[in-house]
């Protein structure tokens, strides 16, 4: 790597091209291979990632972006901040760190949250004031030196330490009115000597990134980002310093940043161009390097090249020495089209992370030697570009007027009371009515025969055989277990959100775009790259077989319009809030045809609400207003007697409560397990009076937990809601767990849930 940064990425995927970590991860989980093979594993897919982007061209790799879950909980393990919880448990260093992020039977993992407004989940710290910072883990230095002698020179990325402490919670014992910020000098003196032995090693540049900055931040935060860099900056021995932003622009933090006494500073460009504008007036960038963030490291659009290019001339004019990079981490898109087997022309127009590095290199080439330099491959990269603007099939006629034809009583029902009393008429269900979100375990045998579908080794009517069988399997274990509004379990279902794109025409789906969400799990966003209809029913006919099977009331299944769009890489040629009319349109049609098949109850899943959700406020009631406009069209489209369900989860719910109450979902399932019901405060605080339930199961760990533990959750969420109005059920769906597991832990939800009725009369 030479003395300038050059063209670079921020971060890259490290689940690997064939999820070859995610295989390897779950079998050392299940004891199928020792931690050597394991290591083993993460090597190889470190050594190929820092092989390929060194020879495609990149002046210099990122290092440390690899990570066996999560980089807040590897950063928590560097700097020692292990709750005692888990050391109490004698485990070795990485069996310390999984019981940190999945828990043990004894011991519940952190709590899980999603990273600003992507789907990418981390493990949230826990800080206080007895928390004793350490360089306990020096993984970061372990990783430069094997890279180093693969002949890669990496500049090491660590999670800085204001984002790192904003992003903690505090510790159970902390006290009122402490703040992991409160920690920040002790945090810093670690940082400064966990820096001082990098440079020790030869490292020539440390990134620090601090995307928590993108977001609205207090007058105290903003000192404290002052602070920390005015005490890093000035250190003697120490690499040079990438300050790094992303997801946003930096609005009042901006200053801090450009005057913060380090070498070089990266700007998510792609977000916007305003502290360009704000920079070239003061001349604050004049004597740093700057890495201008214009390739999208979230979406998988070609990046358009003429507008890069305008940018980083813009931006070159503003700067001292001006670099070319991502926006950020390209660990958010798939690792390479070329990889797929889909639509030839939409195909030309995407960009995965393979692409998105070429393009950074080339962009790079043509801000340092000239545009005339590479006209050819310039002129390449235009062509989609302008066949994307120019193709007919993103645009549907019919779909756009009735999209034209919408008034504003689409997108209202009765008032809730009186949807309650037909409800009620029509459900018979008792106090505490038990049910579940919506999937159960994919087990072997149903991956296999949607595998052989695929390949061909079964027809169409053999597969549906197969899922029905495991859907009598489902429904009669519910049965035995004795919960009160059943579901069919979704084996038909891959992804609760590709399974909808597969029958919605505007989108495609890929079969290897695999991007991490946590941990082991993986998904494959869909691309919606056009206008959306829906054009037959999707769910009924294996809602309509489930109910079939049961007296009792069955649920419809189907996934939200905010969620489809969050989960999915989506157009950028059209407002989104238009796209999200669309979807809410496709799923209001299905919503009406399970009513009319006889499914009174239909659950419309939005875990991804608060996901999408603005980092500025400023930005909050613009978002809110379309995506709770878009639940409403797609649910108010059926009688009083049909019960719509909501379900959120794994987000933190108070900038979005207004709009959980507005969404006006008949009942409302949300995660509250790990954060032992703290959401239900803030339901409480703007008079939620409609039907609730907070799960009383944390799905995201295989630990199963006892009667007494739920019946504990249920006397905590019977102190805040009702019991008229208080559902019983998991925090998510089951689909990532196995069977023995589920069977055991809904059976003590039942049972809790009995004891829960004798006491409430």
């Amino acid at each position: 790597m030479t003395s300038s940064i050059g063209s670079t990425v921020l971060g890259y995927p490290r689940i690997g091209p064939n999820r070859e970590l995610k295989r390897a991860l779950e079998r050392y989980w299940s004891s199928r291979i020792e931690e050597a093979e394991l290591r083993g594993v993460a090597q190889a897919l470190r050594k190929d990632t820092w092989l390929s982007l060194r020879d495609a061209g990149l002046d210099s790799v990122p290092g440390n972006t690899f990570s066996y879950y999560d980089q807040m909980l590897d950063t928590a393990v560097t700097f020692g901040a292990i709750p005692e919880r888990y050391t109490k448990l004698g485990l070795g260093s990485l069996d310390t760190y999984f019981a940190m992020a999945r828990g043990v039977e004894s011991v519940p993992p952190l709590e899980m949250t999603k990273w600003f407004d992507t789907n990418y989940h981390y493990l949230v710290p826990e800080i206080g004031p007895k928390t004793s910072f350490s360089v306990h883990d020096r993984t970061v230095l372990e990783q430069y030196r094997e890279a180093e002698k693969l002949g890669v020179t990496t500049r090491p990325v660590l999670v800085g330490p204001l984002t790192f402490l904003l992003l903690a919670k505090p510790a159970a014992d902390a006290g009122d009115g402490f703040k992991p910020l409160d920690k920040l000098d002790a945090l810093l003196e670690r940082y400064v000597e966990l820096l001082g032995e990098l440079h020790a090693a030869g490292v020539e540049w440390v990134q620090l990134d601090e995307p928590a900055f993108a977001a609205d931040r207090t007058a105290d935060e903003l000192a404290a980002l002052r602070r920390a860099y005015d005490t890093i900056g000035k250190l003697g021995n120490r690499p040079k310093i990438l300050l790094t932003e992303y997801f946003g622009e930096l609005g009042e933090a901006l200053p801090a940043f450009a005057e913060a006494p380090v070498e070089a500073i990266s700007l998510d460009l792609v977000a916007g161009t305003d502290a360009l504008d704000k920079l070239a007036k003061t001349g604050a960038l004049k004597k740093k390097t700057v890495v201008a963030g214009v390739v999208d490291g979230r979406n998988i659009w070609r990046t358009d090249v003429d507008q890069a290019l305008d940018v980083l001339d813009k931006a070159g004019k503003a700067v001292g020495e001006l670099a070319v990079g991502t926006s950020c981490s390209l660990l958010h898109v798939p690792y390479d089209v070329t990889a797929e087997e889909i639509d030839p022309q939409v195909k030309t127009w995407l960009a995965f992370a393979a692409q998105k590095v070429r393009e950074v290199v080339l962009l790079g080439k043509a801000a340092r030697q000239g545009k005339d330099a590479v006209a050819a491959e310039l002129a390449e990269a235009r062509a989609p570009i302008t066949d994307r603007a120019g193709a007919d099939r993103v645009r549907d006629k019919a779909v756009r007027s009735r999209l034209a034809a919408l008034s504003p009583e689409d997108t209202e029902r009765a008032p809730y009371e009186q949807r309650r009393t037909a409800q009620q008429k029509a459900l018979g269900l008792p106090v505490l009515p038990t049910t579940t979100i919506g999937s159960f375990p994919q087990t072997t045998d149903v991956r296999k025969a949607r595998a052989a579908l695929r390949k061909g080794e079964i027809d169409q009517a053999a597969y549906e055989q197969r899922m029905r069988e495991e859907i009598g399997r489902v429904v009669g274990l519910q049965e035995a277990i004795g919960l009160d509004v059943l579901v069919h379990g979704e084996p038909e279902r891959n992804d609760m959100v590709q399974y909808f794109s597969e029958h919605l025409e505007g989108f495609i789906s890929t079969a290897n775009g695999w991007v991490q969400s946590y941990g082991s799990r993986c998904v494959r966003p869909p691309i919606l790259f056009g206008d959306v209809s829906r054009p037959k029913p999707m769910t009924v006919e294996w809602a309509s077989y489930a109910q079939g099977l049961t007296q009792k009331a069955l649920k419809g299944m189907l996934t939200g319009p905010v969620t489809i769009l969050a989960w999915s890489f989506v157009r950028d040629d059209q407002p989104i809030a238009d796209t999200a009319k669309q979807v809410a349109l496709a799923i209001r049609d299905e919503v009406g045809d399970l009513e009319s098949a006889g499914i009174g109850v239909v659950q419309v899943d939005e875990p991804a609400l608060r996901e999408l959700l603005p980092l500025r406020s400023a930005e909050h009631q613009e978002y809110l207003d379309w995506a709770v406009t878009a639940f409403r069209l797609a649910t108010s489209g059926v009688q009083d007697r049909t019960q719509i369900h909501t379900h959120l989860c794994y987000s933190e719910f108070g900038d979005v409560i207004n709009a959980i109450v507005a969404l006006e979902a008949d009942v409302t399932s949300i995660e509250a397990a790990r954060s032992r019901m703290e959401v239900l405060e803030d339901l409480n605080a703007v008079g939620f009076a409609r039907g609730v339930g907070p799960g009383v199961y944390d799905i995201h760990s295989p630990r199963v937990p006892s009667t007494e533990e739920v019946t504990g959750l249920l006397r905590a969420a019977l102190d805040a809601v009702p019991a008229d109005r208080l559902w019983v059920n998991p925090d998510c769906g089951l689909k990532t767990r196995g069977y023995q597991e589920v069977e055991a832990a809904l059976k003590h939800i039942v049972d809790a849930t009995k004891t829960a009725r004798s006491t409430t009369g």
